[in-house]
């Protein structure tokens, strides 16, 4: 059975990319950062670039548009603002603004380039059902029209649920399931919640877990749906519709958590930086549900801060950190047993995504690598340079493009 599940979440997704070639949910159509399109001989030929000023919000592709978020003034106030660009000419067809902010908690003021942690927005759009959704870093949740920008609700979780927000606030994205938004961060006994995608109700609110800078996922594991958070108390998989809790697996919190999970047909990976580490479970079903058991663990070492992990055939490819903080090497690990397999200096913390078998590494001064995916060596494909400014936010793949930004500029490139 659990080949069988395994097989045909390996189609649906196959099934997704042919099916649509836009990229709405951060870290794509599967929300795991992986596409079935080959680009391994791929070569990039820039189509537009337009400034992108401040953020570290990736792009979101759908119908024609391009999104993410920037930091600009309104009224006399700094914004985190949601663009609306042409994706075929990067041209601005609106521009909403979010909330006010003026200071980005541990880090600097929200209004200089030169802020350290200050740098602007960390979370992604998300497009669904031609409505483009966002979280700002004050835990707003908003929703607007794709097309127009007219906006359609807004939820306040700091007022409505006793939100309690963390160190350089809120990074994570919103997560659509179904007719579901899912994010983190209210208070006790509502840290959980689910909001109505076309109303902004809440749904359910459950549990006491404090927030972290990671966005939710969806899994199917052993043949059951499930969202999985990753809280200050470690991994937690709810039902989606009841927000009843199927399986927990406990992870140390220190400072910031910001890498989602990353799921591997009954293995669950996930991983902290500042010296916390990384740990990966099993899921178990047995006649009482699902229960997790730690498989391995390693601290100090070998774990992701920001940079979420691809995974293909058991093998994690991602920008570990090994000892020094940020050093940011891509590398290769098994998720069945953590054990280093390679790893390449010199990218500093980027980001990755993958497209069929070809790791699309982006680093963090901006140079965009085509890596093979293969476990026995290090083996670059390309490399090209292509933006100025701090590289934080994933590359995207949509409609035979790729779309990347930085804190200075964003732009598009043809794959040819």
């Amino acid at each position: 059975m659990r080949i069988l599940t395994h097989i045909l979440f390996t189609a649906a997704v196959a099934y997704a990319d042919k099916a649509s070639a836009d990229w709405a949910n951060f870290r794509g159509p599967s929300h795991n950062g992986v596409i079935s399109a080959e680009v391994a001989n791929a070569s990039l030929k820039e189509v537009w670039k337009t400034p992108t000023n401040l953020g570290f919000s990736s792009f979101a592709v759908a119908g024609g548009k391009a999104y993410t978020i920037v930091m600009r003034e309104f009224d006399g106030n700094n914004s985190e603002t949601l663009v609306c660009l042409d994706a075929a000419k990067g041209k601005e067809l609106w521009a909403k603004p979010l909330g006010i902010i003026t200071k980005y908690d541990g880090g600097g003021d929200a209004g200089t380039k030169d802020n350290g942690g200050g740098d602007g927005p960390r979370s992604t759009p998300v497009i669904n059902d031609g409505k483009v959704y966002a979280i700002d870093a004050i835990l707003g949740a908003y929703c607007f029209d794709a097309a127009t920008g007219e906006p359609v609700w807004s939820h306040d979780v700091l007022k409505e649920n006793s939100g309690e927000n963390i160190k350089w606030q809120n990074a994570a994205s919103p997560l659509i399931d179904g007719d579901l938004f899912f994010m983190a961060g209210g208070g006790k006994g509502q840290a959980l919640l689910a909001l109505n995608k076309n109303t902004g109700k809440v749904v359910w609110k459950a549990e006491d877990d404090k927030m972290t800078h990671a966005t939710p996922i969806v899994a199917d594991i052993h043949g059951i749906h499930q969202v999985i958070f990753f809280t200050q108390k470690g991994l937690v998989a709810v039902q989606p519709t009841s927000g009843e809790v199927l399986w927990c697996g406990e992870h140390p919190y220190k400072v910031s958590t910001a890498a989602s999970p990353v799921v591997w047909d009954d293995i669950v990976y996930c991983s902290s930086g500042y010296g916390v580490g990384a740990s990966c479970f099993k899921i178990v079903k047995g006649d009482s549900g699902l229960k997790a058991e730690q498989i391995w663990r390693r601290e100090n070492e070998c774990f992701n801060h920001w940079s979420t992990p691809v995974v293909k055939d058991g093998y994690l490819y991602g920008m570990f950190s090994f000892k020094e903080y940020g050093s940011g090497p891509v590398a290769c690990v098994d998720i069945r047993t953590g054990k280093d397999v390679w790893k390449k200096e010199g990218f500093g913390p980027g980001q990755v995504i993958l497209a069929g078998n070809t790791v699309v590494a982006i680093s963090d001064k901006g140079e965009i690598v085509m890596i093979e995916a293969n476990p026995e060596k290090y083996n670059e494909l390309s490399r090209k340079d292509v933006l100025e400014g701090k590289v934080w936010s994933y590359p995207i793949l949509a409609n035979d493009h790729l779309f990347a930004r930085s804190t200075v500029e964003g732009g598009c490139w043809s794959l040819k």
